[in-house]
């Protein structure tokens, strides 16, 4: 299978490398920067992409950019993408990046299949990619608007070691991502905002750390996500404040038994879904 990646940050140079030892590949790539290219070519066995047109030896194509960099690249270059191919994303939010390509690519006799590596890091680029970066983590596939053999997608996943494969539509996708994904920056990045913050010094341990880690994120693609999927995201966002609002009022009342059955939901809520792991 010959498998192109456009893009080779931490999601794509990472999936790069942790597919660099299969023999049974042959992995290409293209990158903007010359000096991340360099890298890429250095440390693995991928060949370099020098024109677009060489898409079109590509089985499948993972296009691992920021959202509407991703939609540009995709409509720009249909063309060039070999007919029957699978070409699949890797973004955080997948109907508005499929709204925005999948008929064309179909319309051009290439299949799109939308994917969501559910890992990551605080810091991004291809210096922090990692071989290991998906062991135990998921795979999110979104099923396709027209029926799409993913067999190779799934094949893919497992070499990279996945802990799991997951199928779904774009819209399921959006509103559980919402929650378990971007409301946790949006509400870490509310957090650190507290002017305590730049008191802190001594006296934070593993709770600061846990509710401000996601805090360090990269604005500008994280914008583009949460404006993507904006419905979803302010409804969770909603029931967070609503929540927040009852511990506020239980707390201001002296209300101690609301409050500690609001701590004990929450705790038993916790271990559900660590049962459910």
């Amino acid at each position: 299978m010959d498998i192109g990646f456009i893009g080779c940050g931490l999601i794509g140079g990472s999936l790069i490398k942790a597919l660099d030892s299969c023999a049974e590949y042959n992995l290409y790539f293209y990158d903007i920067d010359e000096s991340t290219a360099e890298k890429v070519e250095k440390q693995t066995c991928a060949k370099r992409i020098t024109d677009m047109t060489d898409l079109k030896n590509c089985d499948v194509v993972f296009v691992s950019l920021h959202p509407q960099k991703t939609i540009d690249f995709i409509t720009q270059n249909v063309k060039n993408f070999k007919k029957g191919a699978i070409v699949s994303d890797v973004c955080g939010v997948k109907k508005a990046i499929a709204d925005a390509v999948e008929d064309l690519l179909i319309k051009n006799g290439v299949n799109y299949v939308g994917t969501h590596p559910m890992a990551g890091r605080e810091f991004s680029g291809f210096d922090y990619a990692t071989e290991d970066l998906f062991k135990n983590a998921y795979f999110i596939i979104t099923e396709p608007k027209r029926k799409t053999d993913i067999s190779s997608l799934k094949e893919i996943a497992k070499k990279c070691r996945f802990k799991d494969i997951v199928v779904t539509t774009y819209e399921l996708h959006d509103e559980i991502i919402a929650f378990t994904s971007q409301l946790a920056h949006v509400a870490s990045s509310a957090y650190i905002k507290s002017p305590t913050s730049l008191l802190q010094c001594g006296f934070s341990a593993g709770s600061f750390l846990d509710m401000t880690r996601v805090a360090y994120l990269n604005e500008n693609m994280w914008t583009e996500l949460f404006m993507m999927n904006k419905k979803s995201l302010c409804n969770e966002i909603q029931t967070l404040i609503n929540h927040l609002e009852e511990y506020k009022k239980a707390i201001e009342s002296g209300n101690s038994q609301l409050l500690k059955t609001l701590l004990k939901e929450g705790r038993e809520i916790k271990e559900k879904t660590n049962a459910s792991k």
